[in-house]
């Protein structure tokens, strides 16, 4: 059972640097940094939009507007971490 919980707790991990790697290329589309013709960076946007955005929209929904500012990945980055410390703390202890 203890490594079933650290499988969940290196996935939440994960997908807190894809939240970040999201988060840091659609600035970079944003700013005209990156050219999203290129094919490479094209697959790697859609990629993340797809990983991402199926978590994010529910949170941006319920979000009020402010504008152009998007805080809902600073959001679920705080939830994951909310959720690994209740698995660190209180249910992998209790695992025998």
């Amino acid at each position: 059972m203890r490594a079933i919980l650290d499988i969940i707790l290196i996935v939440l991990d994960l997908y807190v640097w894809l939240l970040i790697a999201a988060a840091i290329l659609s600035w970079l589309i944003a700013f005209n940094v990156v050219n999203t013709r290129n094919q490479f960076v094209s697959a790697i946007a859609e990629f993340l939009y797809r990983i991402t955005e199926p978590v994010l929209a529910p949170i941006r929904n319920f979000m009020p507007n402010l504008g152009g500012l998007d805080i809902s990945p600073v959001i679920l980055i705080l939830i994951i971490m909310f959720i690994q410390r209740i698995i660190t703390y209180y249910i992998y202890p209790a695992v025998f």
